[in-house]
């Protein structure tokens, strides 16, 4: 039987973002195709180290009684190792602790890697931690087997530490959302076409103060529909957004629950992403399938996602002026949705993807 091991994620079933998503969705691929697959999930508390099955996927369960990033390195460390000694071919998802997969390479163990973003770039780092993931990025291209980027500027980016015959370009998958229930609505007070969306970890690397600022410098008739934690008593940057904010930005906290994302996505008049930094953000495809009209902020990540049916900003002034634009021309906006249906379809769904990703695994298999 065809097996793999997926390590780097917090586990299955998915409740902590894009890579675990994507893992619940490649598992269960693979096991309706025959694979025995095993992820390693993190659990809290202590114990001894447990197994049991979900919808055919075998799960390690890993106790650690650690919270925050040292409790996921602890994690990391243990699944590599318990991985090493019991699999010949893993996915790590991400590389924040590549340097473990020097075990893997001992032992002989076929690693592909998902080398997620250029994490050690981001502004929100300190000087150590940039430095630990920088690391972590040169060890993960020299001790991955294969690697895979999901999205050419990652790729092209990757080919400056390694050969470009050890690189793979695979993108990040969404369901296409053609209904939503539009009750799931009223509790954010919010009506179809009366609002914008952002979605995004509020980080000033997401643009969100100058989307809240654009928004907020003059009547929109419309609300903007902010999600994420903000935590305006500890965070600085969290309070200057919120003090920018006129009373049509709404702020309703992080939400998870899949149906009411989805609804926002489905209804939304503009869906706003703000992101600079990056490879294929989960967010911005999950929007192109829910056929959201997409203003993203201007870089090459973005507009290879988002395709040229999206408008784009290079800064604060020019998101200003879109928006004046777009919130009042269902004529443009409607136009916008179907373009991103379309580049949705062309280069995003998850079949041809988990397919991809399955035709790598047979030629990498030992």
């Amino acid at each position: 039987m065809k097996e793999l091991a997926i390590l780097g994620i917090r586990g299955v079933p998915a409740a902590h973002g894009g890579f675990e998503t994507f893992a619940e969705k490649l598992s269960l691929y693979l096991v309706e195709k025959g694979w025995r697959v095993t992820v390693y999930c993190q659990v809290d508390g202590k114990g001894e180290i447990s197994t049991d099955t979900w919808k055919g996927v075998q799960r390690v369960n890993i106790p650690v009684s650690r919270g925050g990033a040292a409790g996921t390195v602890i994690f990391d460390w243990k699944a590599t190792w318990h991985a090493a000694r019991h699999h010949k071919l893993t996915l790590t998802l991400g590389y924040n602790t590549a340097l473990f997969c020097t075990l893997l390479r001992i032992r002989g163990v076929v690693n592909l890697i998902n080398m997620d973003g250029i994490e050690w770039q981001r502004d929100k780092w300190s000087g150590a931690e940039r430095a630990w993931l920088y690391i972590n990025e040169r060890a993960g291209c020299w001790l991955g087997n294969h690697l895979i980027a999901d999205h050419p500027k990652i790729e092209k980016h990757l080919q400056t530490r390694v050969s470009g015959r050890k690189i793979t370009m695979i993108p990040y998958g969404a369901e296409e959302i053609l209904s939503a229930d539009v009750s799931l609505l009223e509790p954010l007070g919010v009506s179809p076409g009366g609002f914008a969306l952002v979605i995004a970890r509020p980080e000033p690397e997401n643009s969100i103060l100058e989307i809240v600022r654009a928004f907020s410098r003059k009547p929109r008739s419309r609300r903007l529909v902010v999600l994420g934690n903000f935590d305006t008593g500890n965070n600085p940057y969290h309070a200057r957004v919120r003090q920018a904010a006129s009373d049509e930005v709404v702020f309703p906290g992080a939400i998870y629950d899949k149906p009411v994302l989805a609804a926002l996505r489905f209804y939304t008049l503009l869906y706003i992403h703000g992101h600079t930094v990056g490879g294929t953000n989960p967010s911005l495809v999950e929007a192109l399938g829910a056929g959201s009209p997409v203003l993203a902020h201007d870089n090459g990540y973005n507009r290879w996602v988002a395709g040229e049916g999206a408008a784009f900003f290079a800064d604060e002034d020019e998101c200003a002026d879109t928006m004046d634009g777009l919130l009042h021309d269902p004529d443009t906006t409607q136009r916008m949705r179907q373009a991103s249906r379309d580049q949705f379809v062309r280069s995003f769904q998850w079949k041809s993807i988990l397919q991809s990703y399955q035709n790598l695994f047979l030629a990498s298999a030992p």
